[in-house]
């Protein structure tokens, strides 16, 4: 782990109140509390028994509490060594049985053929790191990986002034805020 570790709550469903810690990597910013509030609220509907997808874990806040609120399998997805250690241990101390986790990139992830039988995906949660480029390229490859199920809704996290003219013409947004310099939205696939 890296020198100071921090802490972050999940805040509803079965681990409510119980803190995930995560190393101090640089880039890594998890989620804040009010726009994770905000974003299941606009997830309740289509959290239970959902099949989630977590592109950039980080923190694992997202996932974690997708899990703890009723989704029936997360995948973590993360290239980190030292962040994919404190998400073993937290999914450990846990006992998360409906999260399975990959040392992997994001777009190395996107990049694999789906395979018949490879799980399909109801909710993805999309929160690369700002400023780095990836968001367009693991939109598209996302869209063109056969992994989303026919209606799945997208969760996407980015710097408060980006385009995303370059986003999936068939994902329509539903849901947008912005808080700091943070922009937010939930799209749905159509």
């Amino acid at each position: 782990m890296a020198n100071k570790t921090n802490r972050v709550r999940i805040i509803a469903g079965n681990w409510r109140g119980r803190k995930i810690e995560f190393p101090s990597v640089e880039g890594l910013r998890p989620t804040t509390d009010p726009i994770r509030e905000t974003l299941f609220n606009w997830l309740q509907p289509y959290l239970s028994q959902a099949h989630c997808l977590d592109l950039y874990a980080g923190s694992g806040a997202l996932g974690f509490e997708a899990a703890s609120r009723g989704a029936s399998h997360v995948l973590m997805i993360e290239k980190d060594v030292r962040i994919m250690k404190c998400l073993r241990t937290n999914k450990d101390l846990l006992t998360a049985d409906n999260v399975q986790l990959m040392h992997r990139s994001a777009l190395d992830f996107m990049k694999t053929k789906r395979k018949e039988g490879d799980m399909i995906f109801d909710v993805v949660f999309l929160d690369p790191p700002f400023r780095q480029g990836e968001l367009e390229e693991c939109s598209k490859n996302l869209e063109a990986s056969g992994c989303l199920s026919d209606d799945a809704v997208i969760y996407l996290e980015c710097e408060r002034k980006l385009d995303l003219d370059f986003l999936p013409s068939n994902w329509a947004q539903r849901r947008s805020k912005t808080a700091g310099q943070v922009s937010y939205y939930l799209y749905h696939r159509e």
